[in-house]
């Protein structure tokens, strides 16, 4: 089974599912930040990390219902470790680090929280909320950090119901040239 294959098989069992509070399906956010990706004139490798940015989410089980999370399911971390036997860092670490990037921006941007969906709003409280000044500055230190920022912010973007964007299987020749 290809790379692709085996992505398009964990899509097809599990992201038809609501978006956690969202308005959207987990597979429709997942091609919606990736369509938000391209539109940046991101590079290959961050449109495929804006695609499986939440991939941990659909590896692991979790709570369908947002209400049920009583702490946070660290799909950043399981979704960065699955994605790093696959792909090259371009496309794992920046998923790594999508959550602190989230936790970043709420740090060094006053504007941001105005941004983030009541359902990010939500998880953020069990994301640890704002980093602390220490906690910026390791992550500026971060190689992938700046990449991260760009998935977070096509994350947050990724939430339009019924915006029509290109197909998963329309991603197979960039997600296998990117494989390991």
């Amino acid at each position: 089974m290809s790379i692709t294959d085996e992505i398009l098989a964990i899509f097809s069992r599990r992201g038809s599912g609501a978006y956690f509070g969202e308005d959207v399906s987990m597979t429709e956010h997942a091609l919606q930040a990736a369509y938000f990706a391209q539109a940046t004139a991101a590079s290959p490798a961050l449109i495929v990390a804006a695609l499986l940015h939440d991939i941990g989410h659909l590896v692991e089980d979790v709570p369908d219902d947002l209400a049920d999370w009583t702490s946070d399911a660290h799909h950043e971390q399981i979704g960065g470790h699955w994605l790093a036997k696959r792909f090259r860092p371009e496309v794992s670490e920046p998923v790594r680090l999508h959550v602190p990037a989230k936790r970043y921006l709420l740090a060094t941007d006053d504007k941001y929280f105005a941004k983030l969906s009541p359902a990010s709003v939500v998880t953020l409280k069990l994301q640890g909320g704002p980093m602390s000044a220490l906690e910026v500055a390791q992550f500026e230190t971060e190689r992938y950090g700046k990449d991260a920022v760009l998935i977070r912010r096509c994350d947050d973007r990724g939430k339009v119901a019924g915006l029509k964007t290109p197909g998963l299987a329309d991603y197979r020749s960039l997600i296998e040239a990117l494989a390991i």
